[in-house]
């Protein structure tokens, strides 16, 4: 792979249309692409990008499961599944490029008959058995353990797990490569030797390295013949779903599900109650006395205008349920319930690509309603609200109050700026 290419040019924006909808990384020994999810603006600083895949890989790792990690293939052909253990690699990089190559530092004791004895150790590990005149006599001691074939063995896979993990990922750090590894390892021995050591440490840092050695190893040696490797999903929408969720939801929002059920008399044989699974809204906002319903929609409309990229008649019609069943069972007043679509966007696109004249975190771009209400309860109307994608991506940790309090003004302002998009009483529906 040519390190030297500059970053942004193994860069990708996606579109979410077919075939352009993966996001995470795919690379081989020639070549590397991070695939960014719709309407993320990359920065131009080197070190920003840097900063932001890198990112991209932590979310990824924190808002897939294994099963969502797929990568769809061919027509007619089984997905294949992504299990590239990204962290590991980066742990062995981040590791290297902070230490250098891993050498023994703290000194190894073990419990034995003889040898080099630490004695403050003994004293607190050993018991002695005391003699008629009170002197202590200790059969087994605490001895400083001296392992320089094994320190040298697990230096040496570091440096095994250094260049693996240079050669598929260093590109993003720099244009250096460590030196080659003198020849191939016993990878079996050399899981044994790290698990061993993993064992015997109490060093946090240490143990992640380790850990990571091992993932690392484990994967070479369950891919021996694949000169391709992927991180990432074709599933996005499940990440959007959770992100919104993480920065803007309550942590318990059951009691905010409509359930359902049916009622089954003795003439079907089946007499009794059988409950249905529940309608569950992606995200409940509480903010102040008021409830918030956000349905997290991964569409295209932020980044095309196209009305045909904007969420169905089904999607906004459960929106009015979540509205009508909190009204109702949680006894809200109707002008505390509000209803949004969250859409991801580009707040700061190149000229040739901007959609729309504004550039802000929240933007709305108008409401959706249902033909069967007459629109008098606030949750009966559905903003749609724009999300900077980079900006969600970047602020899902630390605290969230002020991104719920603008979130909530943005969407409370837009009922304001649409009041006048409602036909009057005395118009004909068309």
């Amino acid at each position: 792979m040519d390190i030297n290419v500059d970053l942004k040019t193994r860069c990708h924006v996606n579109t979410n249309e077919e075939g352009d909808r993966f996001v995470g990384i795919k690379a081989d020994t020639t070549d590397a692409v991070v695939y960014f999810p719709v309407g993320y603006q990359l920065p131009e600083d080197r070190r920003m990008l840097r900063q932001d895949i890198l990112h991209l890989f932590q979310v990824l790792s924190e808002f897939t499961e294994s099963n969502n990690r797929v990568l769809q293939m061919k027509k007619f052909e089984a997905p294949q599944s992504v299990d590239f253990p990204i962290t590991a690699y980066l742990e062995v990089i981040n590791y290297y490029m902070t230490n250098g190559y891993y050498m023994e530092k703290e000194p190894v004791y073990q419990t034995a008959d003889r040898g080099n004895i630490d004695w403050a150790k003994t004293f607190r590990r050993n018991p002695a058995m005391i003699q008629k005149d009170l002197t202590p006599v200790y059969t087994q001691y605490t001895v400083r353990k001296s392992t320089p074939n094994s320190n040298k063995e697990i230096t040496r896979i570091h440096k095994y797990c250094v260049y693996e993990s240079f050669n598929k990922l260093g590109w993003l750090f720099t244009p250096d490569m460590p030196d080659s590894p003198d020849g191939d390892i016993d990878i079996t021995r050399s899981v044994a030797i790290l698990r061993d050591k993993l064992g015997s440490t109490n060093n946090d840092t240490l143990k992640a390295l380790f850990k990571a050695m091992i993932e690392v190893l484990k994967y070479i040696d369950e891919k021996p013949s694949e000169k391709q490797f992927f991180f990432g999903t074709d599933y996005f929408e499940h990440v959007w779903e959770k992100l919104i969720d993480k920065v803007f939801g309550i942590k318990n929002k059951d009691d905010y599900f409509p359930r359902s059920r049916w009622l089954l008399t003795g003439r079907s044989n089946r007499a009794g109650v059988k409950e249905k699974y529940p309608l569950e809204p992606d995200t409940i906002m509480i903010h102040g006395d008021k409830v918030y319903v956000l349905d997290a929609k991964y569409y295209r409309f932020g980044i095309t205008g196209n009305p045909n990229h904007l969420p169905d008649a089904s999607s906004i019609n459960k929106q009015i349920t979540y509205g009508e069943y909190i009204a109702q069972q949680q006894k809200a007043p109707e002008n505390c319930i509000f209803n949004a679509f969250l859409m991801p966007y580009n707040a700061h696109p190149s000229d040739d690509d901007r959609v729309f004249d504004f550039d802000g975190t929240f933007e709305n771009i108008g409401m959706a309603v249902g033909d069967w209400k007459d629109q008098s309860a606030p949750y009966e109307r559905i903003m749609g609200i724009l999300v900077d994608t980079r900006f969600l991506m970047t602020h899902y940790t630390g605290s969230p109050k002020n991104h719920i309090a603008a979130l909530a003004q943005s969407i409370e302002q837009a009922f304001a700026e649409n009041d006048g998009l409602l036909p009057k009483s005395n118009d004909s529906s068309e």
